[in-house]
């Protein structure tokens, strides 16, 4: 059963294969999403400063009814974070929100500001020290891991050629028909998970009639589909949902995809539009 299943990150640390993402959840909604999640059978929740559910997901945490030590949590240091003192002072504010003694991951959301998405500033400076800041807290026990978000080659090159701990993972847009394939096998030779958010394309693979007719024919969702084919490709997806149905679904996902039918789904044509999505820069 794949949420009884691990990745091992470069540090030797496990870290579950499927997780729970908790984008647009509210911080009082989340409570519940994370406690529906763990009696389901989730162990992994992932959460952000920008969300602004931290609080929510540490109080759902310490409701679940399932030790800490079992649990593997998420968060990230906002995109506007570009300096080694705002750093310090923000992973401190997620341990104090959250209300946990240690965070297991801790990831930069963005290499730019996201106001700055889309612009040609890739911040190397204020990465390398937003990036001492998470090393500092990640040697004094603060957090067990360590990673980036959105990060391209030329960010990750940053990181690696300055730094004294390896990026863990590095959480990424991925779904069918967006597969940002000379990234992930760059994170490979790196000794870098790769995260997939947006497994199911926000939603817009269900529109998809290539993808459901492929769906069909495995007797699964689209979804179900969509989360299967990152965990065949060796990444780690983070469908997002307050639904304990869509949860429980998400999770069905013991079948393998030939690889005849991953060929055709890796060369799917891209979405060239994610809906409501759009205003957000990473989908823009």
């Amino acid at each position: 059963m794949i949420l009884e299943e691990n990745y091992i990150l470069s540090n030797g640390l496990e870290i579950p294969k499927l997780g729970l993402g908790t984008w647009f959840i509210n911080d009082s909604d989340v409570v519940q999403a994370v406690k529906d999640a763990v009696a389901i059978g989730y162990r992994h929740i992932d959460t952000a400063q920008a969300y602004q559910n931290e609080s929510g997901v540490g109080r759902g945490i310490k409701a679940c009814g399932v030790s800490r030590e079992d649990l593997f949590v998420t968060t990230k240091l906002a995109a506007e974070v570009k300096s080694y003192s705002e750093g310090v002072t923000s992973i401190e504010e997620s341990l104090k929100t959250l209300g946990l003694d240690y965070i297991d991951m801790m990831i930069i959301h963005s290499p730019k500001p996201w106001m700055e998405f889309q612009g040609d500033d890739h911040y190397f400076e204020g990465n390398r020290e937003a990036w001492r800041a998470l090393e500092e807290a990640y040697q004094s026990g603060k957090l067990r891991a360590i990673g980036l978000s959105n990060f391209e080659k030329k960010d990750l090159d940053n990181i690696l050629d300055s730094c004294s701990v390896k990026p863990m993972v590095n959480q990424v847009l991925a779904h069918i028909s967006n597969t940002p394939k000379d990234l992930i096998r760059y994170h490979e030779e790196k000794g870098i998970l790769t995260e997939a958010y947006s497994p199911i394309a926000h939603g817009e693979l269900m529109k998809n009639e290539k993808v459901a007719s492929m769906a069909e024919k495995y007797g699964v969702s689209i979804p179900q589909l969509s989360i299967r084919y990152c965990l065949e490709l060796g990444l780690l997806p983070l469908p997002k949902t307050a639904n304990p149905v869509h949860m429980k679904e998400n999770a069905k996902v013991d079948f393998a995809i030939s690889e005849e039918d991953m060929a055709v789904l890796k060369n799917i044509e891209p979405i060239k539009d994610y809906g409501e999505a759009s205003k957000f820069p990473v989908y823009a």
